[in-house]
């Protein structure tokens, strides 16, 4: 059984599409960008960005029942490469334990211009 796991981002609507979705032991976290409950951009660099990413997304497979723990890929989208060591820190404190595979690419603009990251996930859970 598919379900869903939302996370009020005003994308979600405006583009038809939800934050989570786990089907089996899967959960795909889509594109994760650095959004507050109100709907601005999380102030800061690329390292306090990224955590807002790395927080939404593990919210989101806690809610379908999984943890940081079950994550096995992550991707990384960065505007400027001088951020990668920041928020690769970033990412290893949230998920280093997982270890997962990791992609981390530079990209040309991100949803807004604000945003200096965005990060997607995946993770694996044992069965219902």
């Amino acid at each position: 059984m598919r379900r869903h796991a939302t996370s009020g981002s005003p994308y979600e609507q405006q583009f038809g599409f939800t934050r989570a979705v786990k089907d089996g032991n899967r959960i795909v976290v889509a594109g994760t960008g650095p959004i507050e409950e109100d709907g601005s951009t999380t102030p800061g660099d690329a390292a306090a960005q990224a955590d807002r990413c790395c927080r939404l997304i593990v919210k989101a497979i806690e809610d379908l029942g999984g943890s940081a723990v079950d994550v096995v890929r992550t991707r990384m989208f960065l505007v400027s490469p001088s951020d990668q060591a920041a928020v690769g820190e970033v990412h290893k404190q949230h998920f280093g334990d997982a270890r997962p595979a990791a992609t981390m690419v530079g990209v040309a603009w991100l949803c807004r211009e604000d945003w200096l990251v965005e990060i997607e996930a995946e993770a694996l859970i044992s069965d219902d």
